[in-house]
């Protein structure tokens, strides 16, 4: 850690955490003085029941909502552009976001357009936003993304199937009820799928180059709760605790890369998920060991700081930087996820994948430099 490098942090976001607390909706809406919010969620969300307990909390305040329920796993541009459309009809004055990363990346999209107009890809990037979005209300299902408390949206360019990345401040929602009650349905791969996910954003967040101290306190908290409670979460969904640890694990990992970033994991993982429209926590599970091994030379130090948050005690950073990436392998594989190649990778794409991951805005964050030849002999490598 170098306590000589300048660095930022702000958190917009007010972070209310604990079972039950997604019943202060109302409330909130109330301190926001917003009466109109779109409910953006998938459809999903609503067949499984978990929307009708917000629905109950709106309808008897007597508050006037719509609900647009069409966002799509890889949240695609023409969801936003219908988001967008539904709250302008409706004259939306707040957003409520429901559910995993989906519906609130969804929604921050929905909030830009409906603002700022045009196409949702003319704000990839970090300066493109210029003004203040609807206001969001985030309450998080799963405890993976870390959406509820991150700057960033990533959308998918469906002409391209490209994931790009908007980022700025003012994506942030203004409040995040955090329930893990919420969590409690989430069957065993999808938890498995999400806390991984999870774990991503904290040794990514760790580990990427604008990483700095509040970000990394955060990181090696969120490690150290993921890796004790997410086998928990997966064998025993109705797990109290291990779901309050896992949606806390997951909120701090959000906290963490939202302040530093994200690197070559993600940068797989979001062109897999473009070409792919396969899981986002999915594609990061399967990448995020044959990543971390990939790129141990240029962070020993900081893979066994990660060793340490995971239990570990070593005589030297290459030995716990090992116990690290093999901790990761071995979570992954007792938690049921599949292998990359299970993903459906043709050999045929490998070169795309690659291009896609080195156009990824956060690709120089990585440890070690990557360009296209690095991305193909590491993307080779996996099994």
């Amino acid at each position: 850690m170098s306590l000589m490098k300048p660095f930022s942090f702000e958190l917009p976001t007010r972070i209310e955490f604990g079972s039950g607390v997604s019943s202060a909706v109302v409330d909130v809406l109330k301190e926001m003085k917003k009466e109109r919010p779109l409910v953006v969620t998938d459809p999903g969300l609503v067949a499984a029941g978990i929307f009708d307990r917000i629905r109950a909390q709106l309808e008897g305040s007597g508050v006037q909502f719509e609900v647009f329920s069409s966002v799509e796993a890889n949240p695609k541009d023409r969801n936003v552009m219908e988001g967008a459309a539904a709250a302008s009809s409706f004259g939306a004055d707040c957003l409520i976001a429901i559910g995993g990363g989906s519906p609130i990346d969804c929604a921050k999209g929905i909030g830009i357009i409906a603002t700022h107009g045009g196409k949702i890809r003319d704000y990839e990037g970090r300066t493109s936003v210029v003004r203040d979005i609807l206001p969001i209300v985030a309450i998080p299902t799963t405890s993976g993304t870390g959406s509820e408390v991150t700057f960033s949206s990533v959308i998918t360019d469906t002409a391209n199937k490209f994931k790009f990345s908007i980022r700025h401040p003012r994506l942030a929602a203004k409040v995040a009820l955090c329930d893990p009650e919420l969590t409690a349905s989430m069957p065993p791969l999808l938890t498995a799928a999400t806390g991984m996910d999870a774990l991503t954003h904290a040794i990514e967040g760790f580990t990427a180059i604008p990483s700095e101290p509040i970000a990394d306190a955060c990181a090696l908290q969120a490690i150290e709760l993921i890796v004790r409670y997410l086998p928990r979460a997966v064998r025993a969904g109705d797990d109290r605790e291990a779901r309050t640890g896992m949606l806390m694990g997951s909120v701090l990992a959000g906290i963490s890369f939202s302040h530093s970033d994200v690197a070559s994991v993600h940068c797989i993982a979001e062109a897999l998920g473009g070409m792919y429209d396969a899981p986002h926590g999915m594609c990061n599970a399967v990448a995020l060991a044959p990543v971390m091994e990939f790129n141990m030379p240029y962070c020993q130090e900081r893979y066994a700081k990660i060793a340490a948050a995971m239990g570990y005690g070593y005589a030297t950073e290459q030995e716990g930087a090992k116990k690290a990436v093999k901790h990761v392998e071995r979570l992954a594989a007792e938690v049921g996820l599949p292998s990359f190649r299970s993903l459906g990778v043709r050999d045929e794409d490998m070169e795309a994948i690659a291009e896609k991951s080195v156009k990824n805005g956060s690709n120089a964050s990585n440890p070690r430099p990557m360009g296209k030849n690095e991305y193909m002999g590491l993307l080779r490598s996996m099994k």
